[in-house]
């Protein structure tokens, strides 16, 4: 069964824009008879009882999920299988570039005209074995993607691939050779997230839009794999949600004062207050045209045509 998800980086508390963009990914699944899942992305930071705080936060907004929660530390082997089919087919090589060497390659004087304005320009894709070996001895390699190659011979340089999101309509980029695993191990974002949506049938993804450029590359990546592997090919849905800013425009953090359901008093020693949590929860769907008194009927309500296009600015509850 097709399934929609809401995926968490367990770093510190949830706050108000997290939340928001919760009962969004909840209300957008729900609304189109899928699945809700819920991931721990917890390849990246990880700051102790985080998780456990923040499945309290979601429990308290009435969130339910069709599934236990899956971690990605717990499927590294499946990211392990991705990357060595992608190897097998020739479209993985070393990388040493530092983000310095890489800035100072989009600002040479002759630039690649093809690819957008911080992409990487391919300086090891053709780096033969001997410099290679001598590159390994001065700095740890990052696996990068050869996109151009994936895309075949007629392409050239790498794809233009366009996805359609339910609230931006078409958005296109051309796709760089992203890293797939860093230099220190850890599996990069953009693979682990494709693997993880294919293997747990996410065909509806709903998250911030500050997200949205990434999304072809993570949509390119999801066809070539499925190509590959013979799994079910995507047929994503996507929805880029606007985010919660604080008065000066910049996205809500933790200096914005009581911005979690902690500092609101309605999480107190993992006790939740029923009452509080209904408040926070109903000015959060007012806050999106919809009705506050509860999530059946923000369901019954729910249209993603009419929601706002802006972000919402955050002054207060």
């Amino acid at each position: 069964m097709s399934a929609g998800r809401y995926a968490p980086s367990p770093t510190g508390q949830l706050h108000l824009g997290n939340l928001r963009t919760a009962l969004l990914a909840w209300l957008f699944a729900r609304s189109t008879d899928r699945e809700v899942l819920l991931r721990i992305e917890d390849l990246d930071r990880v700051r102790s009882g985080a998780e456990a705080q923040q499945l309290i936060e979601l429990q308290a907004m009435g969130l339910s999920w069709d599934a236990p929660p899956v971690r990605q530390s717990d499927r590294t082997g499946l990211y392990d299988q991705a990357l060595a089919l992608l190897d097998e087919h020739g479209l993985i090589y070393e990388c040493y570039c530092s983000r310095k060497d890489i800035a100072e390659a989009a600002s040479a004087p002759h630039p690649d005209p093809s690819l957008p304005p911080g992409a990487y320009p391919g300086t090891c894709r053709n780096l033969t074995e001997a410099e290679r070996s001598q590159r390994r001895t001065e700095r740890p390699a990052a696996l990068r993607i050869n996109a151009a190659r994936a895309a075949g011979p007629a392409a050239g340089t790498g794809p233009v691939h366009e996805v359609t999101d339910l609230l931006h309509g078409p958005v296109s980029a051309t796709v760089d050779d992203f890293v797939v695993r860093r230099n220190d191990g850890t599996y990069a974002y953009n693979l682990a997230v494709v693997v993880d949506d294919l293997h747990q049938g996410v065909h509806q993804v709903v998250r911030g839009d500050d997200l949205l450029t990434s999304t072809p590359r993570q949509d390119w990546l999801a066809q070539l794999w499925s190509r590959l592997s013979g799994l079910p090919g995507p047929a994503t849905e996507y929805a880029h949600v606007p985010l919660v800013l604080n008065e000066e425009g910049q996205r809500l953090a933790k200096r914005d004062g009581s911005v979690t359901l902690e500092d609101l008093g309605v999480i107190d020693d993992d006790a939740i207050d029923t009452e509080r949590a209904h408040a926070v929860r109903a000015r959060l769907l007012e806050s999106l045209g919809l009705p506050g008194d509860s999530l059946e009927a923000a369901l019954e309500a729910f249209d993603p045509s009419a929601l706002p296009r802006d972000p919402w600015i955050f002054r207060g509850l």
